[in-house]
């Protein structure tokens, strides 16, 4: 009913004069109609009220400030998972969020988030909150960008980086998706927020954050649509200009997640390695191989970007690039020294991986016998063979 008065408004528009305010009032009502989509009512969601939450609720509804839950919390409860973390968002702004917590008495952890529009609120000396003013990009270069605070949640939602992840859920269960976020994620479909292209040069690490959430998301592999890939491949030199640690933040996440061998390969023929510190030629074989051996053993990212090396030089590399931690390279290192030794589990070979560990000195022996078991997941050998080198 209330679409069809809508309707009737914008075609007498022509013949009536309605005042621009007035105008923007019925279409605002009608974004809200259209775009609250459904009430939750999930033990996910139910489970997120703690005291504490309750009580941030009850101070932005005090105030007048909106307050919802935003991005992967959201695409979380509505797939039944227990979020980990909270984001949340806002219209009031972050000076607003000062004054109102410091009236109320709130403790207000980490104040630099402030430029970018976040505030952390402690509540009852317990819970952590982190709250952020709806904002628009008016700048970006690709890495960084320079925000601007806004109250309109549509617009805030259209700078979120994936549909999936553009959702926010009203503390009263009220979901808000205005790009379809539910359908795909019902669909488990990964796609970009309205223009690949434009939403991945605001970012080029979106690139991998794609991939990341196809591994999490996708059903299937190489699911993938052609407009998507496209873009990427258009923009894969944009890699280049990102840091070392925010890429291994993503990767690291990719070689571990589901579907990870056919992402790899597509992400070799899309052109990525080149921007992000893989071998050019890397082991994709030997990747596949060792990603069906010991996907199920929870193998450390190394030891499976280790499958794509082939020298060690390839390594210094990655650790030039990628910043990675000095017991990640001992990871992969040891993958690539002992891989060889040996396909079949053999008593001898038991013994002598035991003794590896065995000659490592007494405080570093935990670490060795750490890292020997990443090399029998490499090879795919049992859980009894783990205990075996635990001495």
């Amino acid at each position: 009913m209330l679409a069809g008065v809508f309707r009737s408004i914008a075609s007498g528009l022509k013949h009536t004069r309605i005042r621009p305010q007035t105008l923007q009032h019925y279409l605002a009502l009608q974004s809200l109609h259209t775009n609250r989509t459904m009430k939750l009512d999930k033990p996910e969601f139910k489970n997120l009220f703690t005291p504490e939450l309750n009580r941030l609720s009850e101070l932005f509804a005090k105030y007048e400030y909106e307050l919802r839950i935003a991005g992967g919390a959201v695409r979380d409860i509505l797939m039944g998972k227990q979020p980990q973390d909270l984001d949340f968002a806002t219209t009031a702004t972050p000076e607003e969020m000062k004054v109102m917590f410091e009236k109320e008495g709130v403790r207000m952890l980490n104040t630099r988030g402030e430029e970018h529009g976040t505030i952390t609120a402690r509540i009852n000396n317990k819970e952590n909150f982190e709250v952020t003013t709806l904002r628009v990009d008016v700048v970006t270069d690709g890495r960084h960008a320079e925000v601007e605070f806004t109250t309109d949640w549509k617009i805030d939602a259209e700078r979120r980086d994936l549909t999936i992840n553009s959702m926010f859920l009203g503390l009263d269960g009220t979901l808000y998706d205005y790009f379809d976020g539910w359908t795909d994620l019902q669909n488990r479909r990964v796609a970009f927020v309205g223009d690949a292209t434009k939403r991945i040069q605001e970012d080029y690490l979106r690139i991998l954050r794609y991939f990341r959430f196809y591994g999490r998301i996708a059903e299937m592999p190489n699911q993938h649509e052609d407009s998507t890939l496209e873009a990427i491949r258009e923009n894969a030199g944009g890699l280049g200009g990102i840091s070392g640690e925010r890429i291994w933040t993503e990767l690291k996440k990719i070689v571990v997640g589901n579907h990870a061998a056919p992402i790899m390969r597509c992400m070799y023929n899309l052109g990525l390695p080149k921007y992000i510190g893989l071998p050019l030629e890397g082991n994709l074989d030997e990747f596949d191989q060792v990603y069906a051996r010991a996907r199920d053993l929870q193998p450390r990212p190394m030891t499976m970007v280790a499958a794509l090396l082939e020298q060690p030089g390839q390594m210094d590399d990655i650790i030039t690039r990628l910043k990675i931690s000095i017991e990640e390279r001992k990871t992969g290192l040891l993958v690539m020294q002992l891989r060889r030794e040996g396909e079949q589990q053999t008593e001898q070979l038991l013994k002598h991986y035991q003794g590896i560990v065995l000659k490592t000195p007494g405080t570093e022996q935990k670490q060795m016998s750490d890292l020997v078991c990443e090399v029998l997941k490499n090879k795919s050998w049992s859980q009894k063979c783990y205990l075996t080198v635990h001495v």
